[in-house]
């Protein structure tokens, strides 16, 4: 019974009055907190490992020699067209003066794909290659180089760039 002994009109499933909001006040605000706490960490994982840090660019060995070997981006890969005669083993493939991954080998007329995670930089940060649920805004392939010995001068690949759509 009400206040006044008239009885409590019940609509639907949900009871009116100040309990009825209440409560559904406090689930919006849990409803709330658990999309923004899974928003932010439940799909993060780490881009940076030491124990995957790559070497330091070597600056000194940087040279504008350039050979025939395109370099396409595909989302979160990168295809290697190698044009060349030429075959490389154990060499260092390096993305914009910064991430290198090792190469055991690249054969002449050779079409490679690489994942752009997969490289590193000198404090193990991975590539920013972007995708579906990244965490970073992705990075453009600008600049690709390979050296082919520790000490050897690097020669540029022909990155092409994508277009804006892309």
């Amino acid at each position: 019974m009400g206040r006044h002994g008239e009885p409590i009109i019940v609509t639907g499933t949900r009871p009116i009055g100040k309990v009825g909001n209440l409560g559904s006040m406090c689930g919006m605000r849990v409803l709330a907190a658990a999309i923004m706490l899974g928003s932010a960490f439940g799909c993060h994982h780490t881009d940076f490992d030491p124990n995957l840090a790559g070497p330091p660019y070597p600056y000194a060995l940087h040279t504008t020699d350039t050979l025939s070997v395109e370099v396409f981006r595909d989302n979160t890969d990168i295809t290697i067209v190698n044009a060349t005669a030429e075959s490389w083993t154990d060499a260092v493939l390096w993305i914009n003066q910064r991430f290198s991954l090792p190469i055991r080998r690249i054969d002449a007329g050779e079409r490679v794909t690489l994942d752009l995670s997969s490289f590193r930089d000198d404090i193990g940060e991975s590539f920013p290659a972007g995708g579906m649920f990244a965490t970073r805004r992705n990075m453009p392939v600008r600049l690709v180089e390979l050296q082919t010995e520790p000490e050897g001068p690097l020669v540029g690949f022909v990155s092409i760039r994508q277009s804006e759509g892309e």
